[in-house]
């Protein structure tokens, strides 16, 4: 069995058929990654705001979480000013739970105003945070008003 010209012929089109039906396929695969790559930034600040500005949920929980870290670091402070009220008249014994207490209340103060700093400062948060609490709290500050 010899080939003829047209066999020949034909098992050239079938070879160069197939290659390029792999190189259109290479093609498009590059082309779609690329596409894909170039437009990742685009997608990344759409996906951003709709699971921020966009979501109702997120925008009204970080509302009232600011509020409510505002008003623990006021619960800590009321607690220390009562400690130490009570300290002017307390037992010796009573005095050396009221410090380890106190300073128990001062650390966790010193979180929660760390707490709240910190996500006050998240660009994110910050646009739903309510105009008339602090834009940052003091740790030094003991006088902390989260609302008029």
């Amino acid at each position: 069995m010899s080939k003829t010209r047209e066999d020949v012929k034909a098992g050239i089109w079938v070879i160069g058929g197939i290659a390029a039906l792999v190189t259109i396929g290479l093609t498009l695969t590059l082309a779609i990654g690329g596409v894909s790559r170039l437009t990742a930034p685009f997608r990344g600040e759409v996906d951003k705001r709709d699971r921020t500005e966009g979501s109702g949920s997120f925008r009204i929980a970080t509302y009232e979480e600011f509020f409510g870290l505002c008003s623990t670091v006021q619960s800590k402070e009321g607690a220390m000013k009562a400690l130490e009220e009570e300290n002017k008249t307390a037992s010796e014994p009573r005095r050396a739970q009221i410090s380890t207490s106190l300073t128990a209340l001062k650390a966790s103060r010193i979180e929660a105003v760390n707490e709240y700093n910190a996500k006050a400062a998240q660009e994110h948060r910050a646009a739903f945070k309510d105009k008339d609490l602090p834009p940052r709290l003091a740790v030094d500050d003991m006088n902390t008003t989260c609302a008029p």
